[in-house]
């Protein structure tokens, strides 16, 4: 179970490094299976030790968003709300 908490905590702290393009970013397991977020080479933590859901989360909303996807048919299918 714990191999698989991790994990899902790892992915989040990837597609952040990914996002922001900083790989400076980490996450510390604390006793009791809760995490934080922190900066490598820093002291300091970016959030409280919390629970697994609680943290990815966090992490899925911290630093800079990926705009949506938008197809051409969604383009398309605004333009004919905008006529009516």
């Amino acid at each position: 179970m714990r191999s698989t908490r991790s994990t899902k905590a790892s992915a989040a702290i990837d597609r952040l490094k990914n996002r922001s393009g900083n790989t400076q970013y980490s996450m510390t397991l604390h006793q009791g299976a809760l995490f934080s977020l922190c900066v490598a080479g820093e002291a300091t933590r970016l959030c409280e030790p919390m629970p697994l859901d609680d943290f990815v989360a966090f992490v899925n909303a911290y630093g800079p968003q990926t705009p949506k996807r938008v197809s051409a048919l969604d383009i398309a299918f605004n333009k004919q709300l905008v006529k009516k």
